[in-house]
């Protein structure tokens, strides 16, 4: 069992997770000398450990940038690689210095709360975040037999919502993984090995892929380029709930962020703090709303094979845009499903036979290796860092992590939490949230009472709810520009930020908007 050093090192700040959110908290919080702790022994997050060889981000160069460290190549229209965006991450970190904040090898373990909890008993102030003496205790792993512990007056959670804990199907007794006789693995497990093994694992095998978002996608796409060939293995994806897929960003001419990413085309949407009469307009373009989403569903269709392979989703484009999970399919997707390299199933049950898996439709699909492309348990994360009773209120009271303007949770503590807010681009939404916050530490504005910032999150959750089923997700894709245009205002920035009103309205934000205060 690890010893405890009781030589307890005290600092302002503690921030847990050096991925891109930990970073951006890291640069934004420099002034007060934070302590990183990184449990593994680079930084990067899920792009350095939780990638395939083939992952690439969903977006341009230009979308995913710091605000202040553009990319050297931004103007290339093509999507880099996990290992692009790896190394621009190490860039940006090493050009502000950031490296010497990060404890490497430094696993968080456990965190005890030592200050006065009664703010949270109320619906009266939050506090400062900064309270002038250490409220939580941080035990960290270095070694196999040696815990060190920390205190810090404010604590900056920025473990992610993916990776570590993966999320994995239950099965009736008798018909779990324990009775097959090939291999199963989660697709985090597969994002560890290299190249070799990968193709190694995969060709000439027959592979079952469970899943159908991203991971599942790019995993089934590098089973099929594994098995070319006359003696190569079809690939079976396993989908139960579909979700739109897209080609690129372009519909039927037209540059996709004309329809959800302007001013423009947001005012469309509902809003959580709106005026009656923006409600009233709300209702009115609801036709409207609709009429893009079909419009764009009908390019899909015309695009892409999805009627034929029984994968056009019953709901609108517009649910998954707004629970951002839109995904860009492989260029040659569709075409290794003709050659018969991917065959899709859409069971409602499934389990594992000896010999592969069956269907509740009495049928089953031989397999040598099952791919679990399932997701991950991302709050559990968290629950497995925070202590009681704020491990509790991690979703209370709606089932989704309430964080006023994606940061804070009105009744814990000393505490915020990066990266747990889905957005058009992930970064830019980490980068803003963590400039706001570094402007509350230094007291030049103040939140809401608690009972303010919790209404606030249930009106985000009830919008939510309106406007699509998967609104657990806590996306703000549909009401993004507003979103900042609220945390400009606190921070008492301009929150129009173009040049003229032309470009305010219709030209798509981006980080590059929001370097300098305006």
């Amino acid at each position: 069992m690890a010893s405890a050093d009781r030589n307890v090192q005290i600092s302002k700040i503690g921030i847990i997770g050096a991925g891109v959110s930990g970073l951006a908290a890291a640069k934004q919080l420099a002034r007060h000398e934070p302590i990183v702790f990184e449990a593994t022994d680079s930084i990067g997050g899920v792009w350095k450990h939780c990638s395939y060889s083939s992952t690439k981000l969903q977006s341009l160069r230009c979308d995913y940038e710091f605000s202040d460290f553009p990319w050297p190549d931004r103007d290339n229209s093509s999507f880099p690689s996990h290992a692009e965006i790896v190394d621009y991450v190490e860039a940006y970190a090493k050009h502000f210095d950031l490296l010497k904040c990060v404890r490497f090898n430094s696993k968080v373990v456990g965190v005890r709360f030592m200050g006065d909890q009664k703010i949270t008993d109320n619906g009266g102030s939050y506090g400062s975040l900064l309270p002038g003496e250490p409220v939580w205790e941080v035990a960290v792993q270095t070694g196999s037999d040696t815990i060190q512990l920390y205190a810090f007056e404010f604590l900056v959670m920025c473990v992610g919502k993916y990776g570590d804990i993966p999320k994995m199907p239950v099965f009736p007794k008798g018909k779990g993984p324990e009775v097959f006789q090939g291999k199963v693995m989660h697709s985090m497990d597969y994002s560890k090995l290299d190249q070799e093994a990968t193709t190694q694992l995969l060709r000439g095998k027959k592979v079952v892929v469970v899943g159908y978002k991203k991971s599942a996608i790019d995993l089934a796409m590098e089973c099929a380029e594994a098995n070319q060939g006359p003696e190569g293995q079809p690939c079976t994806m396993i989908v139960r709930t579909l979700h739109w897929i897209v080609p690129h960003y372009w519909v039927w001419g037209l540059p996709f962020f004309l329809f959800y990413s302007t001013r423009f085309s947001q005012f469309l949407h509902e809003r959580p703090s709106q005026s009656l009469l923006k409600t009233l307009l709300c209702l009115l373009f609801t036709p409207l709303r609709r009429g893009v989403s079909k419009f764009i569903e009908s390019y899909l269709l015309w695009k892409m094979p999805l009627a034929k392979y029984g994968l056009k989703p019953e709901h609108p484009f517009e649910e998954d845009y707004a629970s951002c999970q839109m995904a860009i399919v492989p260029e040659n997707f569709f075409a290794e499903a003709e050659k018969g390299k991917i065959v899709f199933r859409r069971p409602s049950k499934w389990w594992f036979w000896e010999g592969g898996i069956e269907f509740d439709d009495k049928t089953r699909v031989e397999a040598d290796v099952v791919a679990l492309a399932t997701g991950f348990e991302g709050k559990q994360k968290i629950k497995s860092i925070l202590p009681e009773p704020f491990r509790s209120l991690v979703e209370f009271p709606s089932g989704v992590m309430p964080l006023y303007r994606g940061m804070i949770h009105p009744l814990i503590p000393n505490a915020a939490f990066v990266g747990y807010l889905e957005s058009v681009s992930n970064l830019h939404s980490a980068e803003l949230g963590c400039k706001w916050l570094s402007r509350l530490a230094a007291g030049e504005f103040k939140l809401p009472s608690v009972e303010g910032m919790l209404e606030q999150t249930a009106r985000e959750v009830e919008v939510s709810k309106r406007t699509t089923r998967f609104y657990k997700r806590h996306c703000i894709s549909t009401y993004s520009i507003n979103h900042d245009d609220e945390i400009c205002e606190e921070m008492g920035w301009s929150a129009w930020r173009k040049a003229n009103w032309f470009f305010e309205a219709f030209s798509p934000y981006s980080s590059q908007d929001y370097e300098k205060e305006k």
